[in-house]
């Protein structure tokens, strides 16, 4: 989204991952990295160091790489094109815990600038467990490896950036205590799809909406993140995180400030997160009152998915049978700024819901009734805006139009766009314009320090207010519907109703 970005291959550098052997890297970076190369935007001067515990040789580490590509690959893999990529292949055995480990990933990143021409740039991607993300930046500051003098070097983190407000401050802390903030580009793949992308170019380069993009003409938005799968065996992992902090801190609250932001005065990454982050710092702070009326929790039982009966979250693998953990947030959130104060926005996240859909919905105000009274119209449902993100990525804008006839009936008609008319496109991991935007340094699409941090004052009172409360009624949804009758409830006190799927 930089002013300057162009379809160029990245710069030259290597890529180091921590957690080499990881499933992040077989099914995400792995495929990831082959789709940039079979698109021309991979770096002709590049190399690949991996490092993990296990006891491997470069040639062995290949033999892993290509059986793992060639199962998680989302194109047909070309034999000359994976041979040529798979030699810049390297690896580095070693604990993040040794000083050793950095001493021989030292050693291999010199290799790479030797060998492969990396002109000394490096991306060290920490495909790792949270808790060690600050032992692996201590171990890049005490090496000398962070430093750059010589080439560029980037961290890039995955979430989630701590657990609350005092943890995330405390990462963030120790990161710029090694690196510039400049430095460190905390990743949210979300924000690697098309129509995420699309939000800015929606809203900014088309004039008929920006005008009406306020709270004179918006009545409320939804933001939902559905998910039909449960936990996939990441139960430990789960049980540590919750809803709220899987994907309502991070994902919606992106979606929100893309939808919400006010223009930027360029597309240059700091300008844009700044006017993100504004936003962020404009949604009021819940008070414990109004946790307890403006925000619903939820875990799935047993029920039935596509006909298939699905075991509750309290009987998943790794799991606690007497677990309070939330598999279901929903929430009110105002945005208390010129924009959008008094507009209402819902956001909810679920797993074994209904079905998988990510979409954002702008329900605009209904019109005046008192035109169509002698047409005998009791109301008119109010015009809605669409922008589906996954499974579908779309935009429709549902309007009203007179059946023909002598008799004046409204009909709905949907005005939509959907990314399959510009013809098929590969399928892609999401990860892949993300890894191409740090090579060629632009952080637009990452999370900047005080992102975060906002994010969390937002969620962090709901934390402590359900830590406090124990839920007394899980599991308060079955699998394979909507959530707890507490969601619906949330926008019926507001006489208003989710866009479900279904009644789209």
């Amino acid at each position: 989204m930089s002013p300057t970005f162009r379809e160029r291959p990245g710069d030259p550098c290597a890529f180091v991952v921590f957690g080499g052997m990881g499933d992040l890297t077989k099914r995400k970076l792995l495929p990831s990295l082959y789709n940039l190369r079979a698109n021309g935007l991979l770096p002709r001067d590049f190399a690949i160091i991996c490092v993990a515990r296990r006891d491997l040789d470069d040639a062995a580490y290949r033999e892993w790489a290509t059986r793992s590509l060639r199962e998680f690959a989302t194109r047909p893999v070309e034999d000359a094109l994976w041979a040529e990529y798979v030699e810049r292949i390297h690896y580095v055995k070693g604990d993040l815990e040794d000083p050793g480990t950095f001493e021989r990933l030292g050693a291999a990143l010199a290799h790479a600038r030797e060998k492969h021409g990396t002109a000394g740039n490096a991306i060290f991607y920490l495909a790792v467990p949270p808790d060690e993300f600050g032992s692996t930046v201590r171990g890049l500051g005490a090496s000398g490896l962070a430093r750059e003098d010589g080439g560029w070097r980037r961290v890039v983190i995955e979430k989630p950036f701590g657990r609350d407000l005092e943890s995330a401050q405390a990462l963030n802390r120790e990161l710029v205590s090694i690196l510039r903030e400049e430095q460190v580009y905390r990743i949210d793949h979300y924000l690697g799809k098309e129509t995420v992308q699309n939000i800015l170019v929606f809203r900014f380069a088309n004039g008929v909406f920006e005008p009406i993009w306020n709270r004179r003409y918006v009545d409320h938005v939804q933001i939902t993140v559905a998910e039909d799968i449960g936990v996939e065996g990441r139960g430990d992992y789960y049980e540590s995180a919750g809803a709220l902090r899987d994907i309502v801190q991070n994902h919606i609250f992106q979606l929100l400030t893309l939808v919400a932001m006010e223009p930027p005065s360029t597309l240059a990454a700091e300008a844009v997160r700044n006017e993100k982050v504004k936003v962020l710092d404009a949604i009021r702070t819940m008070s414990p009152e109004d946790v307890l009326r403006d925000a619903v929790r939820g875990q799935y039982g047993e029920g039935y998915i596509g006909g298939k009966k699905v075991p509750g979250y309290r009987q998943e693998p790794k799991v606690s049978p007497t677990s309070q953990t939330e598999t279901f947030a929903a929430g009110k959130l105002l945005v208390e700024n010129w924009r959008w104060a008094g507009v209402p926005f819902y956001v909810r996240a679920g797993k074994r819901l209904a079905r998988r859909d990510t979409q954002i919905t702008i329900q605009f105000r209904r019109p005046p009734l008192l035109l169509f009274q002698d047409a005998g119209l009791e109301s008119i449902d109010p015009n809605r805006l669409d922008i589906l993100i996954q499974p579908e990525e779309a935009i429709c804008l549902s309007i009203k139009a007179k059946r023909p006839g002598a008799a004046i009936q409204l009909v709905p008609v949907k005005l939509d766009f959907s990314y399959k008319d510009f013809g098929s496109v590969p399928p892609a991991t999401g990860y892949e314009r993300l890894l191409h935007d740090v090579m060629i340094g632009d952080s637009t699409l990452f999370h900047r320090a005080d992102m975060v941090e906002s994010s969390w004052r937002i969620v962090t009172p709901v934390l402590d207010v359900w830590a406090t409360l124990p839920a007394r009624d899980f599991p308060n949804y079955a699998a394979g519907t909507w959530g707890p009758s507490g969601a619906q409830e949330l926008l019926a006190r507001d006489g208003r109703r989710w866009a479900d799927p279904e009644s789209s």
